[in-house]
This record gives structure tokens, C-alpha cells and sequence, in this order.
């Protein structure tokens, strides 16, 4: 989910552009064929060698287009007023926002997929790599920051939400953000939902490209297993949809991330049921209260109850307020059920005694203020909250993840607390799986973590000093508590969740082309998955355009592109 823990756009619409079967059969009139624009390129980098990539980037584009006066609306170059603001408006890490990171030569912020498509055959055209983001939280800054020249595709235009209850699916494109899903939703069914991430500012693009879960997971799975149709650029500037992209890449684009194949323009969704009512409650327990055996019963309990029951358990060093100066660990049961609590509280008396719950402690509401209480964002009087971007603390922070296939004992649980104190700051999100995650075979999506998982582990560690050696601390801090964790969690390999990017795992260090490092890290993702989207990839994208630090490889020696861009 990516959500903080409770104890801490309008409507745009682009223009309709049909589907391309090719970059030279552009549904708009191109002022100059492509081959020519590349000459004029070369000549312009050759003849003209103090003319900026702006101007080089902005002819290139302008000629591409039905309308170029309006083309430098959308490019946004180092000297321009509004630049930093455009680039930092979704920087969602401070530590990727600091004056000695590398900043893109350019931030493109197209209108319409023409747009898009226009930007991928220039970035191609002029070898610049090509960065894509769609406003969510992206923990280390892989769609804004890079150690080479690069350009931004920002997303951030393409916030269009269209719902049809008939058909019971929304289209959803993908600069979108999960609260704008959840509001627009609503907004035409007050008996459909949608399974995806508990904090609203969550980006849709690399949110369903990546899997993406919420606080449904147990009763519908993943995000990507609704995903019915998708569109999307490729490398040749093509739109593509399911029926024109075929099976693979469309299986691809569903948990293998979306980045490495092209830039995706559009999701539609299944929309599910929720009930009239749903209820909430949150119960807080510290060491002194018994926190470790209630831990150790909801290991028990939180994945194999109820699947309409999700569990989450939140584990935090504290301030003890039995032994004064001395710290201790809170455990916060946060909890939503698709039902009422004259339901909910028997059920737990009996399967979760060691909670406590009683009903006043429960909290029955629709579904859509369940999405509101659970990031604490207002009373509930409004939901105007879930169509507010910025409504997001940016400091800087690292996330790690991790999978838990035995329950861990009272006394593993005990040498954890130890070293969290320790540590001081990091804290720990069980993410409880069972229910429908035990009933999707693990390659239906490239999202492989499927039956024989208890619960998923979320490392969160956040700070707002300054400077590199508060960095350091922090990092040591959630690095030491992950490698602290090794006896306890998944082996062979140490499985990680993609959309937790964690580049501490592995990089393409060697650059664009490096299978073995490309390996290292996809193998702890997407396991015995990963040699199929290295397929597809070397097949949609076999010269590696579409790359990362920890993107999806191709094949060593794959094919390459001779004729494809003339």
C-alpha cells in the first residue's frame, strides 16, 4: 500500500487520438517524414553545436504535431521560471530533491497521447534516455532522477477517471491518482470500489503496473488481477491496446512494471463490490500490555480469517510510559471490514482473543470514509481530501520489503523488538495476504508472491533532518533491521515487492544491456517469472529504450532495431 500509518484535480480530459499502427501512419499531418527530422538533427547537433536540446527536443516535437505553436507549452527546459516546480510538484522523497542530484535536461508534460507518442520517437531519435512518471510516491526516485542525461515524461495531465457502472469497469488513465479513482467511483456507484492502495496519492500508472494492493487484498487480490484492458506507447511511437499488444505484453504490463516496456497511457478496471456499511477500528497494545503474544496470535489469525477482514499490524518504537526515558514497541491492529460490527466482534472474541475488541471500539461507515480514516485525513465530513495531490508530507524516507512464510516465534519476536529499540526509528507494516492471494496461481501476473506467503513486511524509516550524515543514520538503521531479519523471512530468493523499489537489492549498474545485473535484482520481484518478461521484453523492446536502474533486461545479443525508425 505504501500508506503512512494512522498514528502519524479536477477532471482533465485529453483529447481522443485513434490508434496508430506504426510511427510513420500518424493519424495528424507530419510536417516533415521522420527520416528527414533526424537529418535535420544531425545537423543541427553538427552545424550548430551551441543549439540547446530544448530547441533541438521542441523542432523535433513541433513536427510531430497538427498544432505546433501550442508544443512549447508542454516542455519544460532548466531556464524556465516554472521548471523547478514542475519537476518537484511530484518529488515525493527529499533525498532525491537536493541541489547536487542530477536534474533532467527537460520535463515533458504532454496533453494528449499524440503527445506521447511524439516524445518517445524524439527521445529515440536524439539517444536521450527518457524517464516516465505518473505522480505517486516512487520511493527512490527511478522516474526522476538518473546518473546520465534524461529527459521526464511526466504523466500528470493524464488524470482522466471515466466510470461505467453499467459494465461495471472504469478507464482510468494513468497520471491519475488512487484518490481521484476512489472519489470519481463514487461519485456514480455507492456499491462499487475498487482494490488498490490505502493512501490516496498513490500514482495509478506505477501502482498497477507494479501489482498494487490495499486494504481489500484478501477478499479481491491484487490491483492488476481487475485489469481488463490497458493502452500504451511503445518504442516505435505505437498506441497499442490488449487485442493489438497481444497476450505477453499485456501480461507484462500487469505487475512487471510499465516503465520497461513503454509508457502506459491508460488502465480499464473491473470494478468490485462493497457493501453498504464496512467497518473500521484501530487497537494499540505495547510490550507492557502483552504486544508480543498478540503479535504471535495475529500471525495466527490475520491470514487465514475471514477474507473480508484485513489485518493490518503496525509495530513502532515508543516512548514507554510505564518506565520513564526507557522505549518500547507499540503494536496498532488497524482493521477494515467489509461488514458490520455485530458481525466483526464475535468473530474476533472467538478467532483473535487477545485484541480485546469490543464494539465501541469499532467504527461503521460507507466505504468510500473508510478510505478517509484510513490515513487520518479529516473528520469524514468531506471528501474532498481524495482529490488533493499535495496532500502528502514529503520528507525523506526508505523503504525495504520482505515475505514471511513461517510465523515467527515469541522468542524471534523478542530478539526484533530488542534490535528495533536499538535502532530507534524504523518501523515495521505485516501486511497479512491468504483469502483470493492463495487462489491466483503465481504466474497469472508477473506478481509472483502469491499461496505459501503468511504476510508481506514493510521497512519504513522517515526523517526531515538535513544533510548526508542524518542520511547515513537512517540508512544504516533500516539496512541493519533488514539484515536482522534474514533468519525469519523468504530465502532462495529473498523476495522483495517491486512496487517497495528498494535499489539496495541490486542495480543495472553496467548501464542499459546487462542481463546478470538485471537478474540479480528481477529474480527477489518476480522469481521464476522473470525469464518471461525478459521475453517479452527483448521482443517489444529488444534495443533496451525503455531502461532503469532496475528495469527488465533483454537478452544478451538480442536482436536489433535496423529498420524500424525509418
Amino acid at each position: 500500500m505504501g500508506a503512512p500509518t494512522r498514528n502519524t484535480e479536477s477532471d482533465n480530459r485529453t483529447t481522443h487520438v485513434p490508434k496508430l499502427s506504426g510511427i510513420e501512419q500518424m493519424e495528424n499531418p507530419i510536417s516533415l517524414p521522420f527520416l528527414s527530422v533526424i537529418v535535420l538533427l544531425l545537423h543541427l547537433s553538427n552545424s550548430q553545436p551551441t543549439t540547446s536540446i530544448y530547441h533541438t527536443f521542441l523542432h523535433c516535437l513541433q513536427s510531430h504535431t497538427s498544432q505546433p505553436d501550442h508544443v512549447s507549452n508542454i516542455v519544460y527546459s532548466q531556464t524556465n521560471a516554472s521548471y523547478t516546480s514542475v519537476l518537484e510538484a511530484f518529488a515525493r522523497n527529499a533525498r532525491f530533491t537536493s541541489p547536487s542530484i542530477q536534474k533532467p535536461l527537460l520535463v515533458l508534460t504532454p496533453l494528449s497521447e499524440h503527445h506521447v507518442q511524439a516524445s518517445v520517437v524524439c527521445a529515440k531519435s536524439m539517444d536521450v534516455q527518457l524517464k516516465i512518471r505518473s505522480g505517486g510516491h516512487d520511493f527512490e526516485g527511478v522516474s526522476y532522477v538518473s546518473q546520465g542525461p534524461f529527459v521526464i515524461l511526466d504523466m500528470l495531465n493524464f488524470q482522466n477517471v471515466t466510470v461505467d457502472v453499467q459494465n461495471e469497469i472504469a478507464v482510468i488513465q494513468a497520471g491519475a491518482s488512487l484518490g481521484q479513482v476512489y472519489y470519481r467511483i463514487w461519485e456514480k456507484s455507492k456499491v462499487h470500489g475498487f482494490p488498490a492502495g490505502a493512501c490516496p496519492t498513490v500514482g495509478v500508472g506505477g501502482h498497477l503496473s507494479g501489482g498494487g494492493y490495499g486494504n481489500m487484498i484478501r477478499k479481491y487480490g491484487l490491483s492488476v488481477d481487475h485489469v481488463v484492458d490497458a493502452k500504451i506507447v511503445d518504442v516505435r511511437g505505437r498506441v497499442l491496446d490488449k487485442a493489438t499488444m497481444g497476450e505477453d505484453l499485456f501480461w507484462a504490463i500487469r505487475g512487471g512494471g510499465g516503465a520497461s516496456f513503454g509508457v502506459i497511457l491508460s488502465y480499464t478496471v473491473k470494478l468490485v463490490a462493497v457493501p453498504d456499511r464496512v467497518t473500521v477500528f484501530q487497537v494499540d497494545k505495547t510490550l507492557e500490555q502483552n504486544a508480543t503474544d498478540l503479535v504471535v496470535e495475529w500471525q495466527q489469525v490475520a491470514p487465514h480469517t475471514d477474507d473480508r477482514l484485513f489485518l493490518r499490524l503496525v509495530l513502532q518504537p515508543v516512548g514507554s510510559n510505564v518506565v520513564k526515558g526507557q522505549k518500547t514497541i507499540r503494536a496498532s491492529v488497524e482493521a477494515l471490514f467489509l461488514g458490520e460490527a455485530n458481525e466483526l466482534v464475535p468473530l474476533l472474541g472467538k478467532e483473535f482473543p487477545l485484541l480485546g475488541l469490543k464494539k465501541e471500539l469499532c467504527h461503521e461507515m460507507r466505504w468510500i470514509d473508510s478510505v478517509i480514516w484510513w490515513v487520518n485525513y479529516s473528520d469524514g465530513s468531506s471528501l474532498n481530501p481524495l482529490l488533493d495531490r499535495n496532500h502528502y508530507s514529503v520528507n525523506s524516507n526508505k523503504r525495504k520489503s520482505d515475505y514471511v512464510q513461517i510465523p515467527i516465534s515469541r522468542k524471534g519476536l523478542t530478539w526484533i523488538w530488542k534490535k528495533m529499540i536499538e535502532l530507534g526509528k524504523v518501523e515495521l507494516a505485516f501486511i497479512p495476504y491468504g483469502g483470493k492471494m492463495n487462489e491466483v496461481p503465481s504466474n497469472a501476473t508477473p506478481f509472483p508472491h502469491r499461496a505459501g506467503n503468511l504476510y508481506k513486511i514493510q521497512y519504513t524509516v522517515s526523517w526531515q533532518e538535513p544533510g548526508a550524515e542524518a542520511e547515513e543514520k537512517f540508512l544504516s538503521q533500516i539496512r541493519m533491521l533488514h539484515n536482522y531479519m534474514t533468519p525469519f523471512v523468504s530465502k532462495n530468493p529473498r523476495s522483495a515487492y517491486f512496487n517497495y523499489r528498494d535499489l539496495d537489492i541490486g542495480i543495472n549498474s553496467h548501464g542499459k544491456d546487462n542481463y546478470q545485473d538485471g537478474k540479480i535484482y528481477s529474480m527477489k520481484y518476480f522469481k521464476k517469472n522473470f525469464e518471461r518478461l525478459v521475453k517479452v521484453k527483448s521482443e517489444i523492446d529488444p534495443e533496451n529504450f525503455f531502461w532503469n536502474e532496475q528495469s527488465i533486461p533483454s537478452y544478451p545479443g538480442h536482436r536489433k532495431l535496423t529498420d524500424q525508425f525509418i
